[in-house]
């Protein structure tokens, strides 16, 4: 992980090493705060933020779900995130804002401790790698069930959510996978640790409904409309896992994982055993967009102007 100059947290500007907070931070004992994972990407027309106001959007819905109060709106959040990458001087990067309880009192209610605000940046490459961008990844059917929308708000994205799905990546990478596929209460298909899931079959693409208890993911709607757009089908379902052997194609969509085929589950190959033509076409298109080749999704891009060339 490549460091970059300056974090922005709570206003202002905090060298990357000197980024720390108490070991008693309420959100580090009891996992009470939320994040987004956003990418910027680099355009012929500079760096571009690609749909700042959608994530920044989420992560004020995550906060509102576990009544954490931010002084800050959506549009400062995005002009903070802005002037992070122009300061680093970053043109292509992964960005992660965190809205946590610091620390002033311990207990399980947070309410008497501070809420903190920080933006990091930094570059980061494809989360799945490149040839699993280009043939797909090996997954496993995870041991470990979906939380439930009853135990912990599946909505929004918070950091206790997500001890339940660094079990379920350990136990993939365990066994000799990329990736995990995780089940719900129900039995039927939920999402990858970080990823939703779209399944192709008969040329018509299926993905889980939020009832399924999955995050609604920003990177899955847009190659819903991705999809859309080049006339296939869409259907909002739920999914067995037996439906998944038998697909023509499956893909991940995510912040970190961008559109990753998924070629392998349980040993067992899923159609041709790479990536597919719908796939690859849904693929192709997302990356000619998040790079400003196509002006047809312009407002999908929060370009973020000059960059301030600081070096790390």
């Amino acid at each position: 992980m490549e460091k970059t100059p300056f974090i922005w947290k709570n206003g202002q500007w905090i060298a990357w090493e000197e980024a720390t907070t108490h070991v008693l931070t309420h959100t580090l004992h009891y996992g009470t705060g939320v994040f987004e994972g956003i990418r910027a990407y680099e355009t012929e027309k500079g760096s571009a933020i690609f749909k700042a106001r959608d994530h920044f959007e989420r992560l004020l819905h995550s906060a509102r779900i576990y009544e954490i109060k931010l002084s800050y709106t959506v549009d400062d959040l995005i002009l903070a995130a802005k002037d992070l990458l122009r300061k680093n001087g970053l043109s292509s990067c992964y960005i992660r804002p965190l809205v946590y309880y610091g620390f002033r009192e311990m207990g399980l209610n947070p309410g008497k401790n501070p809420v903190e605000v920080i933006i990091a940046a930094w570059k980061w490459g494809t989360y799945l790698g490149e040839e699993g961008l280009k043939h797909g990844v090996r997954c496993k059917i995870s041991s470990w069930t979906r939380i439930d929308g009853r135990m912990l708000p599946t909505m929004a994205k918070c950091c206790a959510n997500y001890a339940n799905s660094a079990l379920a990546k350990l136990e993939a990478l365990n066994c000799g996978y990329d990736e995990a596929i995780l089940l719900n209460l129900k039995g039927t298909i939920a999402e990858g640790p970080g990823e939703n899931i779209i399944l192709v079959k008969d040329g018509k693409l299926c993905t889980p409904p939020l009832s399924d208890q999955i995050l609604f993911g920003i990177t899955c709607q847009s190659a819903i409309q991705i999809a859309k757009d080049l006339g296939y089908e869409v259907e909002f379902r739920s999914i067995t896992r037996e439906e998944l052997f038998l697909a023509d194609e499956l893909f991940f969509t995510g912040t970190a994982a961008e559109i990753t085929p998924i070629r392998e589950i349980d040993g067992r190959v899923i159609g041709s055993g790479t990536r597919g033509p719908i796939t690859e076409r849904i693929q192709s298109q997302f990356f000619a967009i998040v790079h400003g080749k196509d002006n047809r999704y312009a407002n999908w891009l929060d370009y973020i102007g000059n960059l301030h060339l600081t070096k790390t």
